[in-house]
């Protein structure tokens, strides 16, 4: 921001911006979610699936009850808008997705909805600000139900949805994701054009708040995280390594090309890769989380000779993605040659690493010390759509609710006195925000 005029973190006054009535919204909004999308062991809700779209028309009805405005979009995000005293400004706008990986948790993505809709109500609830507020429901932030790519509803608001995207396949009903996409609703036309739905230009800042999937603030003992950087990734769904099959006990070990060993040799080579440069100070982590053999040739007198495995690593720094994207190259290709196999590394999926804004994290911070909320300043291991809008130039951040059990679970553990006490930051930050003339900076 500029440096005249108010300072970036001045305290708003009044009382609480997240009252009685809008915590008693809150719980029975989670109970709902949870009631609507409980699969017997946690929560599923598809991407582009009907569980999320009913859990976002929940969001279109409570707006439209309380008088804000809400539309769709040609990709089906959902926009809740609280008209601004000059509606001409660029918006400030918050939000997070509704859709869930199999049997996940109740909190993750619609903790970050929830919290935006409160920051909707309670700065109507103060008189029209001078800029536009936004709720973005997205669509499709999780990667489990098509294989890897992920973000799909904040990818389609800026056109950056690829030929490769809309083909992903369902991992159960085999049909590509523009099938899903055309079910829901979804224009096709602009998103194969790969037109942006909405210019970067649209957003004064962006501000996202989402359950911390780590223990970093358990361990701390504080309720919030301010996210300076969002680790970007490389997925391969489906490297092939192929040697040649065998009979297990007629051939010795110096005549083998065993598939399984070459991929377990790689990844042993890529650990200690990994070891080493977090010796070094490089950010990285790395995970290789699906491995199969074919079902209908694997046995347990034959050696294998072919593996299929994913390899996933990320990192906030986008050399360090590069060159340990060369390391593995170059793995594959000295294994290759000493066993007798290939490595086919398949597409490769990349999401760039983001940078939060400054003056946002400046202005979270401290709308945090002007009302007591202890915060911890945080890298996210985990993506979010919060990179996708950064990556826009758009002035980003994002915060995180203290959370036990990990994520993606159905075991996540938000409190809601810690969600109440994000939401209050977010909330103030996005209000202070949105009566500021000022421009951000990215």
């Amino acid at each position: 921001m500029a440096n005249d005029a108010t300072p970036v973190g001045a305290q708003l006054s009044g009382p609480s911006h997240v009252d009685t009535e809008l915590r008693d919204l809150a719980r029975d909004l989670f109970d709902q979610f949870r009631e609507m999308s409980f699969d017997g062991v946690g929560i599923s809700r598809e991407t582009y699936g009907p569980g999320e779209t009913q859990a976002m028309e929940v969001i279109e009805r409570l707006g439209q009850e309380r008088g804000f405005a809400t539309r769709w979009d040609a990709a089906r995000n959902l926009i809740v808008r609280l008209e601004g005293r000059e509606p001409g400004l660029p918006v400030v706008a918050s939000g997070s997705h509704l859709d869930s990986v199999p049997q996940g948790g109740n909190f993750d993505g619609a903790a970050g909805v929830i919290a935006a809709l409160l920051a909707l109500l309670a700065a109507n609830e103060n008189g029209p600000p001078l800029r536009p507020m936004e709720l973005f429901v997205l669509r499709g932030e999780e990667s489990a139900w098509y294989g890897g790519p992920c973000y799909f509803g904040s990818r389609a608001l800026f056109g950056l949805l690829t030929t490769s995207d809309l083909q992903s396949r369902h991992r159960q009903s085999g049909k590509p994701l523009e099938h899903h996409m055309a079910t829901c609703g979804v224009d096709l036309a602009p998103i194969k054009a790969r037109r942006p739905l909405i210019e970067p230009r649209h957003f004064h800042c962006w501000a996202e708040l989402h359950i911390e999937q780590g223990p970093v603030l358990i361990a701390r003992e504080k309720p919030v995280g301010l996210v300076t950087g969002i680790r970007g990734n490389v997925r391969h769904r489906r490297i092939v390594c192929r040697g040649e099959a065998a009979h297990s006990g007629a051939v010795p070990r110096w005549l083998r090309h065993d598939a399984v060993l070459a991929m377990s040799e790689l990844l042993m080579r890529i650990d200690e890769h990994w070891r080493i440069l977090l010796e070094w100070g490089e950010d990285l982590v790395v995970t290789s989380g699906i491995v199969e053999t074919n079902k209908d040739e694997h046995a347990v007198s034959r050696v294998p000779g072919e593996v299929t495995f994913a390899l996933e690593y990320r990192s906030q720094d986008t050399k360090t993605l590069q060159s340990f994207g060369n390391l593995i190259e170059t793995e594959c290709k000295q294994i290759g040659e000493r066993r007798g196999v290939t490595f086919d590394p398949g597409e490769r999926v990349y999401t760039e690493p983001a940078r939060m804004s400054d003056d946002m994290v400046s202005l979270l911070g401290a709308q945090a010390e002007a009302v007591g909320i202890a915060y911890e300043i945080m890298p996210s291991g985990a993506g979010h759509d919060s990179a996708i809008f950064a990556n826009q130039g758009i002035p980003s951040a994002m915060v995180f609710v203290r959370n036990d059990k990990g994520s993606h679970n159905p075991h996540e553990a938000m409190e809601y006195e810690d969600f109440f006490a994000g939401a209050e930051v977010l909330s103030r930050a996005l209000q202070q925000a949105a009566n500021d003339p000022r421009e951000m900076q990215g």
